[in-house]
């Protein structure tokens, strides 16, 4: 309670720093230039107010872990320079072993009979890797999830859709998604994988907690899990659901998972990179104020070394195998919560690939004409679907 009370004092401080201008601001160069108005402050708005309830109820490591944050971050450095894995990050990688599904059943939400695909993840960090012990004692994240959308009768493309924070259930995720769009009315099998401490992996009260904890180790395991949980799926559909024709559509977190999946995987579509996080101390240095990124600094967390140690699992570390014209993204030219100029780089790091900007915030994105026809003209062109059927209905709204 008392934790509750001190976070509240601070929230408007915290809300107000956000604002301020950085000592060193990102260049603005290639970047679209936001048309204010009423209805853009409102979209600003809600992403403010999603910022406010994680700093209301965000569960953060504490100073007295600074120790053991430093030290983690210290062995990291040094093993994951040793080993070469991070001059050559897909190194760190292994390829995931074949899915055996532990249960398969039917289930139903937002009116979408799907069939809740459960399985052992598999996934360990590697011997001797720091964390490793804390992570592995997550015992509910141990097991992966998928939900699975599929029409009887011959084989017809997938889309794999990866989550954002805070998403993860069904009723979430069919939101989140046209999922309802995408299955019934293009005719397409979805598969949603459920991302680590996420949804009914989750080791918190509300799904997606511990991610952005500040645990840097946490988050470089998750993140490499996700990978390979999704990596998995692929395998899965491949050869227990004879898929030759596979997208991968991801948003925020999602989207950073899907541009790493996109360089580790040579067969896939397309690749949607939504609204894309592409650098987790990007994201720090973005939404957290300067005075409170100090501290980290003062609990002995140096951000250089913070960087070198997550370019393992950094989208801009890796080449994507995804042909130049099967890359397609889309962002909020007014986004509180993933920098723009993080998309930017992914797209100056992709080569410049299609690349939609809509007048909107990063909570906005599921009712922008924008991103639905980003979507049509992106699931068309990669051949998932035929241009007929999404050319009179991709201006629909997303049902969120």
């Amino acid at each position: 309670m008392l934790d509750l009370v001190l976070r509240s004092v601070l929230a408007p401080g915290v809300l107000a720093a956000r604002w301020m201008l950085p000592a060193t601001a990102p260049a603005l160069d290639e970047l679209p230039v936001s048309r204010l108005s009423f209805g853009l402050a409102g979209k600003i708005l809600l992403d403010e107010i999603f910022f406010l309830t994680e700093v209301l109820s965000m569960h953060l490591v504490s100073p007295g872990d600074r120790v053991r944050l430093r030290s983690e971050v210290s062995a990291a450095l040094e093993m994951f320079t040793s080993r070469g894995w991070i001059a050559s990050p897909s190194t760190y990688h292994r390829t995931p072993p074949p899915l055996e599904p532990s249960d398969l059943r039917r289930a139903q939400s937002r009116g979408l009979r799907y069939q809740h695909l459960q399985f052992d993840s598999g996934y360990e960090p590697h011997a001797g890797e720091p964390g490793r012990d804390r992570w592995l004692g997550y015992v509910r994240n141990r097991t992966g999830h998928a939900w699975v959308l599929e029409h009887p009768g011959a084989p017809r493309p997938w889309l794999v859709c990866v989550h954002g924070y805070r998403m993860g259930l069904p009723m979430v995720d069919f939101t989140g998604f046209p999922a309802s769009w995408f299955h019934r009315e293009l005719g397409l099998n979805v598969v949603f994988p459920v991302l680590p401490l996420h949804g009914p992996r989750t080791q918190g009260r509300r799904t997606g907690d511990g991610f952005l904890s500040g645990d840097y180790l946490d988050t470089i395991h998750l993140q490499a899990q996700a990978v390979w949980d999704v990596r998995r799926v692929l395998g899965w559909l491949r050869e227990d659901r004879d898929a030759s024709v596979i997208g991968v559509y991801g948003l925020s977190l999602g989207g950073f998972t899907s541009a790493l999946v996109a360089a580790l995987e040579d067969d896939l579509a397309c690749v949607i990179a939504g609204i894309p996080a592409t650098s987790h101390t990007g994201l720090a240095r973005w939404n957290v104020p300067p005075f409170l990124l100090r501290l980290t600094e003062h609990m002995g967390l140096a951000w250089d070394h913070l960087e070198d140690v997550v370019r393992v699992v950094s989208p801009l570390a890796f080449a994507p195998r995804v042909p130049w014209d099967r890359r397609f993204m889309f962002a909020g030219t007014a986004d509180r919560l993933v920098p723009p100029h993080n998309v930017r780089d992914l797209w100056r790091h992709w080569d410049r690939p299609r690349l939609e900007w809509y007048e909107g915030g990063h909570v906005s994105f599921g009712w922008e004409p924008a991103v639905r026809a980003l979507l049509a003209e992106a699931l068309e062109r990669s051949g998932l679907v035929p241009g007929a059927l999404t050319l009179d209905r991709h201006l629909q709204p997303a049902g969120r």
